[in-house]
């Protein structure tokens, strides 16, 4: 997003950029294409969570099994890598941002837009460890940018073109982030702009984002389809924190910038090595090596490899709902496992890099309320805003999101959730120092 965002049209004066003739002429545009985008990138995500249920239920109880048994990752992750090598090195656009560069970059245009939705819809069901969001803000921008092709005879000027890409892949992405307030404040921390500046590139993304979360929201109720939205129908109980939380709550929240940062730089060694010679072939080893992690999980502990694989939306849904419904080994398995597959497809396969992050801090924090002192509730809101800040570099953002997902719990939770989104920060920012920091002999 940041490579987006970065080119806004205020170039002069913000105040008259506002009230000019062109730039009033965004605000209508964006309001037209965030319906027509929000329509999409319903029937997009809604599709992807269709195959998903047939993939990890349907088709297990089809063939006998009451759930997804523990070898189901390795026949589901094989093929994902052999449709997805194709794509990555023959289709334009490689199927998209490498998930482990986060979710900036130039907007993809329409013409990678085929290659970009293949590998989402057939790769990420399958039981990639990876989000929906990256993928669904490219659909956005290509989208925006096929609008604007379309509605014009001329083409407008770089800066107008890149705040409506911008505008685009806000109204996709507020879809499955409860609303267009997450990922207005995702572009306002991306962009690092401030006063009438902000204004210029705010303006237009709320109008999008905002119409595209309304239709979003009522054709769902409409037609009842399930898109897997970030969202827990069930919150953990509401506890208010007290000194023990604190205590404990921040070395917390330190371990899980720690363990975020190291999956991600798995991540970068893994996209290094695929890059260097035979994509093809490596990303499909990498596909079958996040099967194994997601099967070593199901050995480890017993329970269904689905909890390890996919997103993680549906797990932290059940850790909310029911937080010591998993033993301390049993977390520290999910996190080990979820955090190996999640590292490996960072660099290797494609999809969002921060709901499979928002799982990893949740169950790290879950697996520290086992501590004398430090609840569930406390732990489970840290874990969410640490990983959440580690994987996107915004503060702010991770902690709205945070506040949202809780909801009634969060006015509780909030000294402590903002204070857990410091630490992570400054330990992800001190731990990249000290990878970047040059050695004796660099000197």
């Amino acid at each position: 997003m940041s490579g987006t965002v970065g080119r806004s049209p205020a170039a002069g004066d913000p105040g008259r950029v506002l009230l000019s003739r062109g730039y009033l002429r965004l605000l209508p545009l964006s309001l037209c294409l965030g319906v027509p985008i929000a329509l999409a990138s319903f029937f997009f995500v809604g599709l992807q969570h269709w195959l998903q249920h047939q993939v990890w239920q349907e088709l297990p109880h089809a063939l006998g099994f009451g759930r997804a048994p523990w070898w189901w990752p390795l026949p589901a992750l094989t093929p994902a890598g052999l449709i997805l090598a194709p794509v990555v090195t023959r289709l334009p656009g490689a199927g998209g941002h490498v998930p482990v560069h986060g979710l900036g970059g130039d907007p993809i245009g329409p013409r990678a837009l085929p290659g970009v939705a293949l590998a989402a819809v057939l790769t990420l069901p399958l039981g990639v460890t990876l989000g929906p969001e990256a993928p669904l803000m490219a659909v956005g921008s290509a989208l925006a940018l096929l609008g604007v092709r379309a509605l014009r005879r001329h083409p407008a000027d770089p800066a107008s073109v890149a705040v409506v890409a911008t505008a685009g892949s806000t109204a996709a992405i507020s879809t499955i982030l409860g609303g267009p307030v997450v990922a207005a404040i995702m572009v306002v921390e991306a962009a690092g702009l401030a006063g009438p500046r902000l204004a210029v590139l705010l303006l237009p993304c709320l109008t999008a984002s905002g119409a595209g979360a309304l239709v979003f929201t009522g054709f769902g109720h409409w037609t009842g389809l399930s898109i897997g939205a970030l969202a827990l129908p069930t919150v953990p109980p509401n506890t208010v924190p007290d000194a023990g939380d604190f205590l404990w709550g921040l070395p917390a929240a330190a371990l899980i910038a720690v363990l975020v940062s190291a999956a991600h730089g798995l991540g970068e060694h893994t996209h290094r090595w695929t890059s260097a010679r035979g994509t093809a072939v490596r990303t499909v080893a990498c596909a079958m090596a996040v099967g194994v992690c997601l099967t070593a999980y199901a050995l480890l502990t017993g329970r269904s490899p689905e909890e390890a694989a996919l997103s993680g939306q549906a797990t932290l849904g059940r850790l909310a709902e029911n937080p010591h419904g998993w033993s301390v080994l049993a977390l520290v398995a999910l996190v080990g496992c979820k955090a190996l597959a999640w590292g490996v497809s960072l660099g290797s396969l494609r999809g969002g890099p921060i709901f499979p992050a928002v799982l990893i801090g949740a169950a790290t924090g879950l697996a520290c309320a086992g501590l004398p002192g430090l609840g569930a509730t406390p732990a489970f809101a840290l874990g969410i805003t640490a990983a959440t800040t580690v994987v996107t570099g915004q503060p702010l953002t991770s902690c709205v999101l945070a506040v949202l997902l809780l909801g009634r719990d969060a006015y509780n939770q909030m000294p402590l959730i903002v204070l857990a989104a410091v630490t992570a920060l400054l330990v992800s920012r001190l731990r990249g120092h000290r990878r970047s920091a040059p050695t004796p002999a660099d000197a």
